[in-house]
């Protein structure tokens, strides 16, 4: 199990969220877990201020809140984790979780693509078979008099 970071949340090469701006919340989970459940608080929710962060850039941020528009309710991301029975368990798999989608927002876009033509040689071929196909079919027909 991965330690615990005092420092931050490390996102990417050039992004840790400190550990201030990150808040918990804690409840009873559903799921595996017997008699225990009912009495141990395992679901975790990690919180961030995403709108209010100082550790992004004004084009990160721009990014981020154009990316998870549909994940953000006024500008704050919560992540949540119960799939393990333990706490600390699942506050790793909310602190990845947190970490993977903020790094996937930040992700510059893909190139765009630039459109091409398809080459004679590439043409030629494409009407050839649809030639020997239409041939095909016709000679399925039965035979008009």
């Amino acid at each position: 199990m991965p330690a615990v970071h005092r420092r931050g949340l490390p996102v990417t090469a050039g992004l840790t969220i400190p550990e201030t701006e990150l808040s918990w919340r804690f409840s009873r989970s559903s799921g595996p877990g017997g008699q225990g459940v009912n009495t141990t608080d395992s679901r975790v929710e990690l919180v961030w201020d995403a709108a209010g962060s100082s550790t992004l850039s004004p084009r990160q941020r721009v990014r981020l809140l154009e990316r998870l528009s549909g994940r953000l309710v006024d500008g704050v991301l919560t992540v949540a984790a119960s799939e393990h029975r333990a706490q600390l368990r699942n506050r790793e798999a909310a602190r990845a979780r947190l970490a993977a989608v903020v790094a996937e927002a930040l992700r510059p876009p893909a190139p765009a693509r630039r459109a091409t033509k398809p080459t004679r040689g590439a043409t030629q071929r494409r009407l050839t078979a649809k030639k020997q196909r239409t041939d095909i079919k016709r000679l399925r027909r039965p035979p008009v008099d």
